[in-house]
């Protein structure tokens, strides 16, 4: 599939200068970008048929976490928020996976692409060099959840393939922590999880290319409660070449490290 086929360009001319820095513009001030209707309609429903197709390679995986995505901390109580445990589960069909004609490779190898998304994040992208974390198709089916969190990574780049119809919405709440200056957001960060700090819902159709800054903002998809399964995909890239995810991460995700 030609890759401006792909891409909703005339409502999203990645190629303007002004499209860009306007984009830019609005992920620096809120730390999230939200692009409805970015991949075309025959996309969407195109990709929306190959998840179903390679569903069956998915590794459903299931992980115990609190928010920092750290080891607990024994020197604070058990129930002190950076021990608070958190559930996330999901299914994951891993890049080697993808069908090599899939416009989801298209789109993550074409240049003009990349050139838009470094723009936009203001550094260099490269791809994983393992050959399982660069495109990951995510299934959340009923009863799945990501737990709430705080990213290790500057950024994520997402595409909506398809909504639940009940239940599966990003919930977040920016700028809670400052990791930079190593102030952890104790208070808020145990608000958000206890329900008295409301979070915001962040609306994506499907078609959406979403980037969001996670680190300092705590978020989570909330349980799907429909039959119908939220299916994400995840464009992962590094800012230096070379980068392989760890093999601890390899075998959670994934199920193998090769």
């Amino acid at each position: 599939m030609n890759p401006e086929n792909i891409v909703n360009l005339k409502l999203h001319p990645i190629h303007d200068g002004h499209f860009t820095k306007s984009c830019k513009a609005q992920l620096d001030r809120t730390g999230v970008l939200v692009i409805e209707n970015f991949l075309s309609s025959d996309t969407v429903l195109f990709l929306q048929g190959e998840a179903r197709d390679v569903r069956p390679l998915a590794f459903f995986c299931h992980q115990n976490h609190n928010v920092y995505l750290l080891d607990s901390d024994p020197s604070l109580p058990k129930g002190h928020v950076r021990n608070l445990e958190q559930v996330s589960d999901k299914g994951c069909v891993p890049h080697d996976q993808i069908p090599d004609d899939s416009p989801l490779r298209t789109l993550y190898e074409w240049p003009d692409f990349r050139v838009f998304l470094e723009s936009v994040l203001d550094v260099p992208v490269f791809p994983y060099a393992d050959t399982l974390s660069s495109i990951n198709i995510n299934y959340y089916e009923k009863g799945l959840q990501l737990g709430w969190h705080y990213d290790n990574a500057s950024f994520a780049i997402t595409l909506m393939v398809q909504a639940a119809e009940e239940g599966g919405e990003f919930e977040y709440l920016e700028k809670v922590r400052n990791q930079e200056a190593g102030e952890q957001g104790y208070t808020d960060t145990e608000a958000v999880i206890k329900g008295s700090l409301k979070p915001k819902k962040l609306k994506m159709g499907e078609g959406a290319l979403v980037l969001f800054r996670g680190r300092n903002s705590l978020h989570r998809v909330a349980p799907v409660a429909s039959e119908r399964a939220r299916i994400l995909v995840t464009l992962n890239f590094n800012t230096e070449p070379g980068v392989m995810l760890s093999e601890l991460a390899r075998m959670t995700f994934f199920g193998r490290i090769v």
